[in-house]
């Protein structure tokens, strides 16, 4: 029987951005994904994401019985694999985070002074979020709207067509952004502080990480939690937060090495609570 591999998108990017990304991994893994976080019924953005952590475990729970599964997740996909895992126990065979560094210590508290005093914008798109634009004639132009902006501009360019047309929906004004703003904006203001971090230590299975040399969010948010979490577990990928959709191919290998090293640990890690 192969393996199961349940993948877990960023903010504001649907799973279907990822498929070249997924591509080569789907030669040794089933691999499966909720679409859009935060969207469906029943699965309310709440502080500390309590909701979206249920969407993904009724997923997980929702797959053939069979061995246990591998959690990947990207940025927001990171953490909620964490959480997930935490409650899932031997279900999970093993955790990897693309760019989902721990939060702990003064980062946490910084964080949470953000919130108070609105400083938190600088730490996350909450602004930029809620004046995206929403609508397009059609699929070729949200792609080259995206392709005008910095942050998209070193994007794959297969990558950015699958973003256009996985990211947009049909509707009488031609093409309508899949994910709400509002929500999308919540899903950034209530990002967990200390409890990633703290269920990161009851996770039995081992975890490992993968960072962008230029991303922002790991220079911000630093690696000291992370790298007591994951130990040797650690590479990294030339790009920045988004590297996955910078270099999907490079992306991937680098996944498939860390699930093989992960594979090869002569027993999960036992982390203490």
């Amino acid at each position: 029987m192969r393996d199961h591999l349940v993948f877990s998108h960023a903010n504001g990017f649907p799973a279907a951005t990822y498929a070249r990304m997924l591509a080569p991994l789907r030669a040794q893994f089933d691999i499966s994904h909720v679409d859009a976080f935060g969207h469906a019924p029943g699965y309310p953005v709440s502080r500390g994401w309590p909701g979206l952590t249920r969407q993904l475990m009724d997923h997980i729970e929702a797959q053939a019985d069979g061995p246990p599964v591998w959690l990947l997740g990207h940025s927001l996909g990171g953490y909620l694999s964490v959480l997930a895992a935490a409650r899932l126990g031997l279900r999970v065979r093993g955790v990897v985070l693309l760019d989902s560094p721990l939060i702990g210590g003064l980062t946490a508290h910084l964080i949470k002074l953000g919130r108070r005093t609105g400083l938190d914008r600088h730490l996350m798109p909450l602004r930029q979020t809620l004046q995206r634009r929403t609508h397009w004639p059609d699929v070729d132009s949200v792609r080259a709207h995206f392709a005008a902006k910095p942050a998209f501009a070193r994007w794959d360019p297969q990558v950015l067509s699958d973003y256009a047309s996985a990211a947009t929906v049909p509707d009488a004004q031609g093409r309508r952004l899949l994910f709400d703003r509002d929500i999308e904006h919540r899903i950034y203001a209530t990002l967990p502080t200390r409890s990633v971090h703290r269920a990161a230590q009851h996770v039995s299975a081992p975890m490992g990480f993968i960072a962008g040399r230029r991303s922002r969010e790991v220079a911000q948010i630093g690696l000291r939690a992370t790298r007591a979490r994951v130990g040797t577990r650690l590479a990294w990928v030339d790009g920045s937060h988004l590297y996955p959709m910078e270099r999907p191919g490079e992306t991937a290998q680098a996944i498939l090495a860390m699930l093989a090293t992960m594979r090869g640990d002569a027993a999960p890690d036992r982390a203490a609570p």
